[in-house]
């Protein structure tokens, strides 16, 4: 398969900019701008995944194209299971993982249990060219990696797959542990109907006195009762029509009715609160 030059987006995938940012942090800057030069022109003429490892061609100034191979250490069987404990606990680490998303800080998930997805530097990361130069990464090695850097914005489960677990491999370990949760929380013994009963009857008890220090009865920050908000309550006599004078007169008289049941509930509410609290 031949690869189209690239064309630099600055406008990438958050895990691609992750793994390009350990390019930039190579002190060879010279190599590091004729490797990416090789990514721009299509020198890059294959690169494929085989098990662990990526495989590839680069054309260097050479009639016979250069053989590159890059992998990371993978994480063992037992780091795995971790993992993906940590990533079911997590619901949202397991569904968008199983609708093929990468998680924004999926980094987190491998963090918990000592681990990294993403290579620290490009110290970690393993790479062999076979041509000539001493130097690694030489220009065809940072040629791949602007390119793998394209490929895991098409599919960020090739990070899992160089770590040692392929995207299918992860979405059926997560889909085995949730069914199995799911198993066993669906193990439980029935409520009687008396069991039931009393549930409902003791809903809303609360037999343990409150901390005094836990209660703080305040002034209301509105002075305004309801009533003010109110206003004139409109009221009309038995012909249909009423004076506007006698309709105020009416009024008043209403709301100060209200206003001494307002004010009489509203402090038999505090008593009650008051007792609830200080009682042992």
């Amino acid at each position: 398969m031949n690869y189209e030059p690239i064309e630099m987006n600055s406008e990438r995938e958050w895990w691609v900019q992750q793994w390009l940012d350990l390019l930039e942090k190579y002190r060879f800057k010279k190599r590091l701008e004729r490797g990416r030069n090789y990514a721009r022109q299509g020198n890059v003429l294959k690169i494929e995944f085989t098990d662990r490892k990526v495989l590839a061609t680069v054309q260097g100034t050479d009639p016979e194209p250069y053989e590159i191979s890059l992998w990371l250490d993978p994480f063992s069987d037992e780091d795995w299971q971790y993992i993906i404990n940590t990533m079911v606990e997590q619901a949202i680490f397991s569904a968008k993982l199983l609708a093929g998303e990468m998680p924004i800080d999926i980094e987190n998930v491998f963090a918990a249990n000592g681990l990294r997805l993403f290579p620290f530097s490009l110290q970690e990361i393993r790479s062999r060219c076979s041509c000539p130069d001493k130097a690694n990464p030489c220009k065809h090695i940072i040629a791949v990696y602007h390119l793998l850097g394209d490929r895991f914005a098409e599919d960020p489960f090739v990070l899992f797959q160089l770590r040692g677990r392929t995207k299918e491999q992860i979405i059926e370990s997560l889909r085995e542990r949730r069914a199995g949760a799911a198993s066993e929380a669906s193990i439980v013994e029935p409520k009687t109907s008396a069991e039931k009963a009393l549930d409902a009857a003791t809903f809303w008890q609360y037999d343990t006195p409150l901390d005094p220090s836990l209660v703080a009865i305040v002034p209301a920050p509105q002075t305004e009762t309801i009533l003010e908000v109110l206003g004139l309550i409109p009221f009309a006599n038995g012909n249909g029509g009423s004076s506007l004078a006698k309709q105020k007169a009416v009024s008043e008289q209403i709301r100060d009715y209200l206003k001494q049941a307002y004010d009489m509930a509203r402090n038999t509410a505090v008593s009650t609160a008051m007792k609830s609290v200080d009682s042992p």
